[in-house]
């Protein structure tokens, strides 16, 4: 019997435990409201890693809005490599190149898309049913397919696949890391970064310090000559230099070497964090009963801001946390 796939997403997982438990984040002092906040006109609909679509079909990328518009009946699936990249649950799937309309293309892949990314002429393909496959963009070739274990019910955060040089690692529906040499058109690798049973995908995928970092919801791994594997729930994740952020189901924001050892720790009694901003100098949590909470890299110190929000899709830009149609930014420069 074919295995039907949950995904449940993150807003949800956070709106099941406000409404289980009635004790929610109070801090103990207020800086003040955050001034640094405005009304963006717009709702968010849908998210990815990598971008956000708005009910005007307008894209939000980390670095602000592109031109591009997701058409009737198409879901945003990932901004990349300078192309927007939307498909139909049939497969039906439209790639949209920002800088030249006419080099859009239209592929019919068959079949549910859950994620993807693109380098020059590649399209790296991660299916719903964890499927992989590496297609020729200019002539829509199948180059490679490798099927993975379909999965039961997976997390809708979900890493893209990640080109490197001659390599494209997918980040797999069942925890996994599987290596494909895009010039022989081969596996090289597979990579078992987590074996729980559900929920079990990779939702963060990146290098800090030449290792290459990657999290389930429920294990942080690095790994370059070996593999450091550690337990956390997490919630967020980014990274500033060579400085990991994470903040957890407990209401820990934690901060860590590329090899996962604990460099500092503050945790917030009750907090549910809905984004996570790492800049030259500061750290910025946002929590879901309408806090920012403005931290010094060492997390050694930090003051608890109003702001105003209400339920609704988020998406974390390079300096501003979007929730709903609100932006709320975090560049002292603006």
């Amino acid at each position: 019997m074919k295995k039907n796939i949950l995904i449940i997403t993150l807003s949800s997982l956070i709106a099941f435990n406000g409404c289980s438990s009635k004790e929610v984040f109070e801090p103990k002092t207020l800086k003040g409201e955050w001034k640094n906040q405005h009304n963006i006109d717009k709702n968010i609909i849908d998210t990815t890693s990598t971008s956000a679509l708005l009910d005007n079909g307008q894209v939000l990328a980390k670095t602000g809005y592109i031109n591009a518009n997701i058409e009737d009946g198409y879901r945003l699936i990932a901004n990349s490599d300078g192309w927007i990249i939307s498909s139909k649950i049939d497969g039906k799937t439209i790639l949209e190149y920002t800088k030249d309309k006419q080099l859009n293309k239209k592929l019919d892949l068959k079949k549910t898309v859950a994620t993807a990314s693109i380098k020059d002429d590649l399209l790296a393909v991660l299916f719903a049913d964890n499927e992989m496959a590496l297609y020729k963009i200019s002539t829509g070739e199948l180059l490679l397919k490798e099927q993975g274990n379909a999965p039961i019910a997976v997390d809708s955060r979900m890493a893209s696949p990640f080109f490197m040089n001659d390599l494209v690692l997918f980040s797999t529906l069942d925890g996994k890391i599987v290596i494909i040499n895009t010039r022989l058109k081969k596996k090289l690798r597979t990579v078992i970064v987590s074996t729980d049973e559900y929920f079990n995908n990779i939702i963060y995928f990146d290098v800090v310090d030449n290792k290459l970092i990657i999290a389930t919801s429920n294990t942080l791994m690095s790994m370059s000559q070996k593999e450091i594997r550690s337990k956390y729930e997490v919630r967020n994740l980014t990274h500033i230099d060579n400085d990991i952020y994470i903040t957890t189901k407990q209401g820990e924001v934690i901060a860590l070497t590329p090899d996962l050892q604990v460099s500092s720790k503050l945790k917030f009694p009750f907090a549910h964090f809905l984004g996570l901003i790492a800049t030259d100098d500061k750290v910025y949590a946002l929590e879901k009963e309408g806090y920012i909470i403005e931290m010094t890299r060492d997390l050694l110190t930090y003051n608890v801001y109003e702001v105003n929000i209400d339920d609704g899709y988020v998406f974390v830009g390079d300096k501003v946390f979007f929730v709903d149609d609100m932006a709320i930014s975090v560049d002292e420069d603006k």
